[in-house]
């Protein structure tokens, strides 16, 4: 039963072998991320922890998980299954039912991995996310118009956590998609309590991964979300990578001619740091792109920056886009994007 609920586990060229015993041993091939391991290792030990019904009875057991990497944890079979099998009696020893890699750097990786995906689930069950809204500043007015909205995790024990450590893993894990919609419902229904209080901001911007990008219904959720918050869809920005929109062009002009149709303004974010054709550039329904950071934080001591600067406020607003800067923190920052006609400003 136990080699039956194995095969289950494993692809089709991996080779699963019964050592003797209770003891099995997976060879896991053209593997390139070591996530993927701590997958398949958890998926094996949840597998085998639901009961077997055995002769009239609930039999319950668990498993120990040891793992080696080639060629970190060695470069032939033995040292590889001596090293796996070091390590599934460590895993025994903390307590079982859990996996240890013999490295013990990628146990911790792993396993804050882990703990990482359990919580961001948690957290979309129980509103354990909040939104911050980062002013954006009209150079012409003076006056902050215009908002982006930015994703926090309010964990119970790490405190507030900023997304350089949980969006990879959401984004892998596919979690971005129903959390991106969360922050898009939400961000609508603050802005409209704003606008019903008269306040300042006439638009926010809400940023689309990658991974959401990639979604085939992507602009019905958007569409659906506006309905069902009822927000005016031209007061809504979507911002999208320079390089997510680049993966699959043709695809990414049908998506943002829908948005545009429906009234949503587009920008696009990080511009500067891919390798963007101007040819489709110029085709994409945008309004307005944002020189990121990387650029704008070495203002004004490195050249490079001042010159690429220089060139894409003027080359957005040849094409009739309007140009945010993001991460303007310093006099000088703000005075030579002044003198360069840039349209927004955006801190850090």
């Amino acid at each position: 039963m136990v080699g039956e609920r194995l095969k289950k586990t494993v692809r089709a060229d991996d080779v699963l072998e019964r050592l003797g015993g209770d003891e099995f041993v997976m060879l896991l091939s053209d593997i390139f991320e070591i996530d993927i391991i701590s997958r398949i290792a958890e998926k094996i030990i949840d597998t085998l922890i639901q009961p077997f019904w055995f002769e009239g009875h609930d039999i319950v057991i668990t498993a120990s998980v040891g793992i080696s990497v080639y060629p970190d944890d060695g470069d032939n079979s033995h040292d590889l299954m001596m090293n796996a099998d070091t390590t599934m009696y460590l895993a025994k020893e903390r307590g079982k039912n859990n996996y240890q890699f013999y490295t013990q750097e990628m146990t911790l990786r792993s396993v804050e991995r882990m703990t990482i995906e359990r919580g961001l689930r948690h957290a979309l069950s129980h509103y354990g996310f909040k939104l911050h809204y980062q002013p954006q500043i009209n150079l012409t007015t003076g006056r902050s118009d215009s908002v982006e909205v930015l994703v926090r995790w309010q964990h119970p024990e790490w405190g507030l956590v900023y997304p350089d450590r949980f969006i990879a893993v959401a984004e892998e894990t596919g979690l971005i998609v129903s959390i991106g919609l969360w922050v898009l419902r939400t961000a609508c229904l603050q802005a409209k309590a704003w606008q019903y209080q008269d306040g300042p901001f006439r638009r926010i911007a809400v940023n689309v991964s990658a991974r959401q990008f990639a979604e085939p219904n992507l602009f019905e959720s958007i569409r659906l979300v506006l309905e069902e918050t009822q927000f005016n869809p031209s007061c809504l920005e979507q911002e999208i990578t320079e390089s997510a929109i680049m993966q699959n062009p043709q695809r990414t002009l049908l998506v943002l001619q829908q948005l545009q149709a429906l009234g949503v303004q587009l920008s696009i974010d990080d511009f500067g740091t891919g390798y963007s054709s101007l040819t489709y550039l110029r085709q994409f329904p945008v309004h307005s792109v944002k020189i990121d950071r990387s650029f704008v934080q070495t203002i004004p001591d490195d050249e490079n920056s001042l010159t690429l600067t220089r060139a894409i406020i003027a080359l957005a607003h040849e094409m009739k886009l309007k140009v945010i800067a993001e991460g303007v923190e310093t006099e000088q920052q703000l005075r030579f994007l002044q003198q360069q006609n840039c349209d927004l400003l955006q801190g850090y």
